[in-house]
C-alpha cells in the first residue's frame, strides 16, 4: 500500500472550528492529503471574535514538532499563528533542523475582528528568520502592509509589495487582494491575488462573492496551497488549484448559518455540492 500525501501545520486551534488548525486539517482531507498537527496556541473563539489565548510554551511546540516529524514525516508544512518570538524561534529552529524543504508561511498577524494573534516582538523574527525558509508566504492586502511598514491597498501596490516582500528572502510570495480597491477607491469586482516568484508577477482572478462567512479564508488557501504542493505540483500550478478550491468554499459557505458573526467558509464543499441550496 502507498502512503499518501501528508501535510504537517504548525498553527493555533480555532474552537469554533472555522480558521486555524481545524480549517487546516479540514482543507488536507478534503484535498486527498493526510494532515498532521502542531499546536502553537488554543484560542477561545467563534463567528464574533477571539474571546481568549493560552500560548503553548516554545519547548511543547517543537516536540510535537519533532513527534510528527521523526515518525510520520511530511511533504509540505504549512505555517499559521506563531503567537510571539519564543514560538517563532522555536519552529524556525526545529524548521532547519528537520531540512523541511516545502514551507508555505501565512503570516498570521490580527484576525477579521482586529484581534492581534501575533506579538509586536514577534514580527520582526518572522521577518528576519521564517520568512527566507518559504517556499511560498501568503500574506494578505493588511498583513503585506505590516510587513512593508505601507499600506497595500490597490492592484498596483500588489505588485509593488509582492516585490518588495520577495526580497525579504522567501522563494515566492502570493499577496492576496480580496479587499483590493480600484482607481477610484472603490471595491474591486474581482478577488485578485498576485504571485511574484522573482521572475514574473502572475494573476489569479475570481468573482467577488458577498458573503460573510469569510472566516478562515486566509487559512484555508494557504492549507490549499500546501496541500497541492504536497501531492506534487508546481507552485503556480497549487496556487490556481487552492484559488479555485477557496473560491468555491467561500461560495458554497455563503449559505451556511453558523454563528452570529462572520461564519466559516465550506471546507466540505466538494463533497455535497450544492446540495441544500449552498
Amino acid at each position: 500500500m502507498t502512503r499518501p500525501p501528508i501535510a504537517l501545520t504548525i498553527a493555533g486551534s480555532d474552537s469554533g472550528g472555522g480558521a486555524g488548525i481545524q480549517a487546516d486539517l479540514k482543507t488536507f482531507q478534503a484535498l486527498g492529503v493526510y494532515g498532521a498537527s502542531a499546536i502553537t496556541a488554543l484560542t477561545a473563539q467563534n463567528t464574533l471574535g477571539v474571546q481568549g489565548v493560552v500560548v503553548v510554551p516554545p519547548a511543547f511546540v517543537a516536540q510535537q514538532i519533532d513527534s510528527v516529524l521523526d515518525d510520520i514525516g511530511a511533504d509540505a508544512v504549512k505555517i499559521g499563528m506563531l503567537a510571539d518570538s519564543g514560538i517563532v524561534a522555536a519552529v524556525v529552529e526545529r524548521l532547519v533542523h528537520h531540512r523541511v524543504t516545502t514551507l508555505v508561511v501565512d503570516p498570521v498577524m490580527v484576525a477579521k475582528g482586529g484581534d492581534a494573534l501575533l506579538a509586536p516582538e514577534a514580527s520582526a523574527a518572522l521577518i528576519a528568520d521564517l520568512l527566507p525558509l518559504a517556499t511560498v508566504v501568503t500574506p494578505n492586502l493588511h498583513e503585506a502592509g505590516v510587513l512593508l511598514g505601507r499600506p497595500v491597498r490597490t492592484f498596483d501596490d500588489m505588485i509593488a509589495a509582492a516585490t518588495a516582500i520577495h526580497a525579504l528572502g522567501p522563494g515566492a510570495v502570493l499577496v492576496k487582494g480580496g479587499h483590493t480597491i480600484d482607481a477610484a477607491g472603490d471595491p474591486s469586482e474581482d478577488s485578485i491575488d498576485v504571485l511574484y516568484d522573482g521572475r514574473d508577477h502572475h494573476t489569479f482572478r475570481a468573482a467577488r462573492i458577498d458573503t460573510p462567512n469569510t472566516h478562515g479564508t486566509g487559512c484555508t488557501y494557504a492549507a490549499a496551497i500546501a496541500a497541492e504542493l504536497a501531492k506534487g505540483q508546481p507552485l503556480r500550478a497549487a496556487v490556481a488549484s487552492a484559488k479555485a478550491f477557496i473560491t468555491e468554499a467561500i461560495r458554497c459557505g455563503a449559505g451556511l448559518h453558523i454563528g452570529g458573526g462572520h461564519g466559516p467558509v465550506d471546507h466540505a464543499w466538494a463533497w455535497h455540492g450544492d446540495e441544500e441550496g449552498r
